[in-house]
């Protein structure tokens, strides 16, 4: 069965919770997202929004690792914690606090998985946030995504990572149109052998299909309906991961797909 990831931002400007979250409610959220039936617990404390402006890695610190140690505590044995990061330092505080899986977004932390025995989740982009959806060229977006995470996943073992997921990185330097190619094509990927995670929840092209215009998206909070969708159809292609904001619905429909 497809596993859930609770999506659990720690920041102000995130598009869709930004700012809702923070210390003793950031934790009572995780364990509540823990009883609707996620598997892991995924705790960011900086945006990576299209055109997101980074965050200091001291302010990313202070943000992630209270939450990251009070919801180890709490969850301990029923969920694992994750950090979605892409510094070394935070990852390596994260561990320490008592996460088990790095969330990658840059595709560069094998070591410190590795090092740690972590779990590590490769995801691919193109660029920074501020600047990725300037970069969605891509002669063939299905097998040159397919053809950088295979080569990371590997590289990543040979240096020791043991538990290693990929990640296509929909929204992440694609346009709508290339997201919808690689979530048609997302067999290819997962007949890699390679476990596929993948975060569809809420982003701008759920938007965009939900109000069929590419220049006026439905908000964030009108993406449920085409989020949900969009998971079901990946739990049917074998992914291994689905990270959504809504976890409830979501663990809900894997259950059913699970047993179909």
């Amino acid at each position: 069965m497809t596993l859930v990831m609770g999506v659990l931002n720690v920041t102000p400007d995130s598009f869709y919770d930004g700012g809702r979250w923070q210390g003793a409610a950031a934790v009572a959220r995780g364990c509540e997202m823990v009883e609707e039936g996620a598997a892991f617990v995924d705790v960011g404390g900086e945006s990576s929004r299209p055109y997101a402006t980074p965050v200091d890695e001291d302010e990313e610190l202070r943000r992630v690792v209270p939450v990251v140690r009070d919801l180890a505590q709490e969850v301990g044995g029923r969920a694992r914690v994750s950090v979605d990061t892409r510094k070394r330092r935070v990852a390596e505080a994260a561990l320490d606090a008592g996460a088990t899986v790095l969330n990658d977004i840059s595709a560069s932390l094998w070591r410190v998985a590795a090092d740690r025995g972590a779990g590590w989740v490769a995801m691919h982009m193109k660029g920074e946030p501020s600047d990725m959806m300037s970069r969605a060229n891509y002669c063939d977006v299905v097998g040159e995504v397919k053809a950088f995470l295979e080569e990371r996943a590997t590289q990543a073992a040979s240096e020791g990572a043991r538990e290693i997921w990929v990640d296509p990185g929909i929204g992440f330097a694609k346009t709508t149109a290339q997201n919808l190619v690689l979530l048609r094509h997302l067999r290819e990927l997962v007949s890699s052998g390679w476990p596929v995670a993948l975060g569809l929840s809420r982003k701008r092209f759920t938007g965009v299909v939900a109000s069929g215009s590419e220049a006026s998206p439905a908000p964030a909070e009108d993406r449920l309906e085409t989020s949900l969708a969009g998971a079901v159809w990946a739990m049917a292609q074998g992914v291994a991961i689905v990270r959504t904001h809504d976890v409830k619905v979501t663990a809900d429909a894997a259950r059913l797909v699970g047993q179909v």
